[in-house]
């Protein structure tokens, strides 16, 4: 069974950056576009950044100039450079992806969502 494995969340100051990195675990046959969400206390879970396959990104406009997404189709790992956190930044963070299995059913996999805290 594919999973995704998220790391790199925890405590950083205002102003401070972060990474989070996202692979799958399992066998399959393609990943396709991934990216990262997010969910605040009390808020519904919103888009941060997606990636395609070739690379092309998409970002939400509050985090445009700050947070960089990337990817490695070798490792079929995605990350997230997060640069001049805010406080509102605060969230779980999950990664989302779209893949193929190896008998070539298309799934949408989450992981299990890491805890980035902005406080000082």
């Amino acid at each position: 069974q594919v999973q995704l494995v998220e790391s790199g969340g925890g405590l950083v100051q205002p102003g401070g950056s972060l990474t989070l990195s996202c692979a799958t675990s399992g066998s399959l046959f393609r990943v396709y576009d991934m990216g990262w969400y997010r969910q605040a206390p009390g808020k519904q879970r919103e888009l941060v950044a997606r990636i395609t396959r070739g690379s092309t990104t998409n970002y939400a406009d509050s985090v445009k100039g700050r947070f960089t997404i990337s990817r490695d189709n070798v490792k079929n790992t995605v990350f997230l450079q997060m640069n001049s956190l805010k406080p509102e930044d605060t969230a779980v963070y999950y990664c989302n992806a779209n893949i193929a299995s190896l008998s070539l059913t298309n799934l949408e996999l989450w992981g299990q969502g890491t805890l980035v805290t902005v406080s000082s």
